[in-house]
């Protein structure tokens, strides 16, 4: 664990902060690697979050928002006391069960769900999966299947 004090800087409507080199240095030597999503957990004025270091128009940013930070927009110039490690637990998330068996029974669904990109594929996923009690999951995943055969509209989408 890495701790290091910096200043919420904002691009766009973005909250972040820049993390150290020499921390970032340690961070891609346990990662194994220094490009794409690093997943990292850690806390902010010791309240802990789970995020993943982004790199953006060259730099690596570690994003603010509002559940790692309450208000975290309207904190721009504060400074904050963070630690950060490299999380190596999975972020993967699968598909409730019920969602796989019933993308086999259809396959016209079945095939606009594979040829989504990675993260419509994931948005529905990560919906579906989260959801609490079978019968509701049973109501979205025939919601879920009409969205993907253009027949309705699904957690906020319109046609896939």
């Amino acid at each position: 664990m890495y701790k290091f004090k910096a200043e919420i800087e904002i691009i766009g409507v973005n909250p972040f902060v820049f993390v150290p080199d020499d921390i970032l240095q340690q961070i891609f030597k346990q990662a194994g690697k220094s490009t794409g999503y690093i997943p990292i957990n850690g806390t902010i004025n010791d309240k802990p979050y789970k995020q993943t270091l982004v790199k953006y128009s060259g730099e690596w940013r570690l994003y603010i928002n509002t559940t790692m930070l309450k208000n975290s927009p309207k904190r721009v110039g504060e400074n904050i006391e963070i630690t950060v490690s490299f999380d190596p637990e999975s972020r993967e998330i699968n598909p409730p069960n019920s969602f796989v068996k019933a993308l086999a029974e259809n396959d016209k669904a079945k095939t606009v769900f594979d040829n989504l990109p990675a993260s419509r594929k994931l948005e529905i996923v990560r919906y579906l999966a989260r959801l609490k009690t079978e019968e509701v999951l049973k109501k979205n995943i025939k919601r879920a299947i009409n969205f993907l055969l253009g027949k309705e509209r699904f957690i906020g989408r319109d046609k896939p």
